[in-house]
């Protein structure tokens, strides 16, 4: 069993910038891969990044690309999420998440995680 907690959501004004934290309970941490997904009131849960294991590959949703950073620390059991130029429409709950996907197409799959963290809110005001 994983245990996520996610930290580092708030109010910021568009053009803003905040760096979302997630801390895992696991020392197997390094096992999981891990994602980051958000979901807006009224809308359905939305990948939005994501890294493999050693943290050499990185994935993002094209309405981030270029904006948001996802990187982790394996010894320190965490990942982090760098979201610069902020915009209205990235409002929303972020969670953290850990998985195993079995292929690369996996990464921004909902059910590929099989563990997830509270959330923590971000809010972009105009």
């Amino acid at each position: 069993q994983v245990q996520l907690v996610e930290s580092g959501g708030g109010l910021v004004r568009a053009g803003g910038s905040l760096r979302l934290s997630c801390a895992a309970s696991q020392r197997t941490f390094s096992t999981y891969v891990m994602g980051w997904f958000r979901q807006a009131i009224g809308k359905e849960r939305e990948f939005v990044a994501a890294i493999s294991l050693d943290g050499g590959s990185l994935y993002y949703a094209d309405s981030v690309k270029g904006r948001f950073t996802i990187s982790r620390d394996n010894a320190k059991t965490t990942v982090h999420l760098q979201m610069n130029s902020l915009r209205p429409e990235d409002t929303a709950y972020y969670y953290c998440a850990a998985g195993v996907p079995h292929y690369e197409e996996d990464y921004s799959t909902l059910s590929t995680y099989d563990y997830w963290g509270q959330g923590t809110q971000v809010t972009v005001s105009s």
